[in-house]
């Protein structure tokens, strides 16, 4: 079992790690229901840390190709199900015929099947645009822009709400919170944000991850270049730094939060690259210049957590 881990690719260890472990399952080399070393002994193995193994594996997990059992270990997915979450519409379309086989077992025609799925979803979207969901998270930048990206275009409605902003005027936001269907935030914030509810709501953890995209953009900038971090808070730019050192990126990065147009035009022209968040983008692509590389540093839910979040407004709908 090679794996061909390069330290000097530009490629994140942890990238490599995971592709190495698709390229085993792939070729037959570990099939549905083997077990996979341990996250020390692939580490021993490779050379690499823990916490790179151990990320690769959480993003296998959450794609649906391995699975783990606390006290027995990791182990791939069985082929099918591996199969089904690469192909979504085959699997939706497998429920469908399911479903109209059941219904015309049970008397119905197709037709009439046809009428009662259409009346089902326009149901489910009538509901979805009257559902409130509550986002917060602890910088302004990240919580508006994600609160825009957890509505998966179902209509449902998500207000961004920043913590500090929340801490500060508790007695203003209690009740727009309170009066939410469900309260959503990162796992770091948990307990902070379910003891200022007052535990009145349901309140959901997700996961937010950088980018693959992001982190492999930024482990291709050519050394020597003058790389600067561009966003509105301290918070998000801790953030960004300890997500690159994760990802085994040790590079230098001058960060500017300011809001002041003459500093920041300045603090552009003096780097070659500039990271930044996405609340900053445009202003920031104003200033540079065509060969200044401009990196949108991005983070997502990952599947786990989208698909936690999809199943919390399901069980909203029966209650």
């Amino acid at each position: 079992m090679p794996f061909p881990i390069v330290r000097k690719s530009g490629i994140p260890l942890y990238v490599q790690v995971k592709e190495s472990v698709l390229a085993e399952i792939k070729s037959g080399q570990w099939k549905a229901g083997d077990k996979l070393p341990t996250e020390r002994e692939l580490s021993e193995k490779l050379k690499v840390s823990r916490n790179t193994v151990s990320q690769a594996y959480q993003e296998l997990e959450a794609e649906g190709i391995l699975t783990s059992v606390q006290g027995r270990g990791t182990f791939v997915c069985d082929r099918d199900d591996a199969v089904l979450i690469e192909n979504r519409k085959d699997l939706l379309n497998k429920i469908i015929d399911m479903a109209l086989e059941e219904g015309l077992q049970l008397g119905f025609t197709i037709d009439e099947f046809v009428e009662m799925t259409e009346q089902r979803a326009e149901e489910k979207k009538e509901f979805l645009n009257n559902v409130q969901v509550v986002f917060i998270e602890c910088n302004r930048e990240q919580v508006d822009f994600f609160a825009k990206k957890l509505q998966f275009g179902s209509g449902v409605t998500i207000t961004p709400v920043v913590l500090d902003e929340f801490q500060r005027n508790k007695e203003e936001y209690l009740p727009k919170v309170q009066s939410s269907d469900l309260v959503v935030t990162t796992f770091f914030h948990y307990d902070e944000v379910k003891e200022l509810v007052q535990n009145r709501n349901q309140v959901l953890a997700i996961a937010l991850d950088p980018q693959l995209e992001t982190i492999v953009k930024i482990a291709r900038i050519p050394q020597g270049k003058r790389v600067g971090l561009v966003c509105r808070s301290d918070n998000f730019a801790s953030k960004v730094l300890l997500a690159l050192k994760n990802a085994g990126l040790d590079m230098q990065i001058a960060v500017s939060i300011s809001m002041d147009q003459k500093d920041l035009a300045s603090f552009v022209a003096a780097h070659d690259v500039l990271i930044v968040s996405p609340g900053r983008r445009r202003e920031v692509e104003a200033l540079s210049n065509r060969r200044q590389e401009l990196i949108e540093f991005v983070y997502k839910p990952d599947v786990a957590s989208i698909n936690l979040l999809r199943a919390a407004l399901i069980d909203i709908r029966r209650q």
